[in-house]
C-alpha cells in the first residue's frame, strides 16, 4: 500500500489520540485497591482486569469515530473486518500480570498493519508506559521516545559480541521445554540475563539500553508494535528462523544484524 504524507500524518495522530485515551483508562484503576483479575485460561492463570477491557473498549470507540474503514484486530475484542487495506492491532494492557502486581513494566501497544498483501505487516507502532509516562513511536518515517526528559531519537545498540550483550525474556520457562533449552543456550553466553518486563523490554531494545529479546508463544498483538518500533530504531525482529513473525509465536529481537546472527545460530544449535 502507498501510505501517503497525509495518509501517514492522519494514522500517527490517531495512534497518539489512541494511546492518549488507553493511558487515561489504564492509570484509573492502576495500584488501586481492589482491583482483581478474572482467568481467561483453567490450566494457568491468563490475567484480564476491567481495565484492559476498559483501554481496549476506548480505544475502539475512537476508531470507529476516526478510522471506520480500518479493520481491528484487538486482544479482549477480537477481530473487526475493514475496507481500507489498513488493521490496527491493539494490546490494551501488555503485561497484565505486571499491571495486577504494581509494577511499571507493563504497556499499551498499538500498531497499524498493512494488510493488502499475502502478510499482515505493520507498518506504524507505539509503545507507551502510562504510569512512567514514555512513549516509543516507530515507522512511517519516525523513532522518536516522548517521556518526562523530553524527546529523543531512537537508535538501536551497535554490534558486539554476544558475550558482551544484555538478554531478556518475560517468563524464565520461554515456552516448551525444548523452547527454554534453546533460550538456555543463548542465555549462558550473554553477559546478563533478565526477567519479567514484557513490552517495556523490546522498547529498551529500540532505546539503545539492550541487545536482545527472546520468547516464544506470543501473539499478533504481542509483537506487532514491537516490531515496528525496533525496526525503524535499526533493530532486527524474526522467528527463531530468521523468518517474518508478525503473527507471534517464536520472536527474536535484537539490536542489530550482527548479534540477531549469533543469537539465531544460538537457538538452533540443538
Amino acid at each position: 500500500m502507498d501510505i501517503t504524507k497525509e495518509l501517514a500524518a492522519e494514522l500517527a495522530a490517531t495512534a497518539h489520540e489512541l494511546a492518549d485515551a488507553a493511558r487515561m483508562a489504564t492509570l484509573q484503576h492502576f495500584r488501586q485497591a481492589g482491583l482483581t483479575a478474572e482467568t481467561k485460561e483453567t490450566e494457568r492463570f491468563d490475567p484480564v482486569t476491567v481495565a484492559d477491557r476498559l483501554s481496549e473498549a476506548r480505544m475502539r470507540e475512537i476508531l470507529a469515530r476516526r478510522r471506520p474503514d480500518d479493520g481491528i484486530l484487538g486482544e479482549e475484542y477480537g477481530t473487526a473486518a475493514g475496507s481500507s487495506g489498513l488493521t490496527w492491532v491493539l494490546d490494551p494492557i501488555d503485561g497484565t500480570r505486571g499491571y495486577l502486581s504494581g509494577t511499571p513494566t507493563w504497556g499499551v501497544l498499538i500498531s497499524v498493519a498493512d494488510t493488502t498483501g499475502a502478510e499482515m505487516r505493520p507498518v506504524y507502532g507505539l509503545i507507551d508506559q502510562p504510569y512512567i509516562g514514555e512513549r516509543f513511536e516507530g515507522g512511517l518515517g519516525r523513532a522518536r521516545v516522548l517521556g518526562p526528559q523530553g524527546e529523543a531519537a531512537l537508535r538501536t545498540r551497535p554490534a558486539r559480541a554476544l558475550s558482551e550483550a544484555i538478554l531478556f525474556t518475560t517468563f524464565p520457562e520461554v515456552g516448551t521445554a525444548d523452547e527454554g533449552a534453546a533460550f538456555r543456550r543463548v542465555s549462558a553466553q550473554a553477559k546478563l540475563t533478565r526477567y519479567g518486563m514484557d513490552c517495556y523490554a523490546y522498547a529498551l531494545i529500540a532505546a539503545g539500553q539492550i541487545d536482545l529479546v527472546v520468547e516464544a508463544g506470543l501473539q499478533a498483538y504481542d509483537v506487532q508494535a514491537p516490531i515496528a518500533v525496533i525496526e525503524a530504531a535499526g533493530g532486527v525482529v524474526t522467528d527463531w528462523q530468521g523468518r517474518p513473525c508478525p503473527m507471534g509465536g517464536q520472536v527474536l529481537a535484537a539490536a542489530n544484524p550482527q548479534i540477531h546472527a549469533e543469537a539465531l545460530a544460538r537457538l538452533n544449535r540443538g
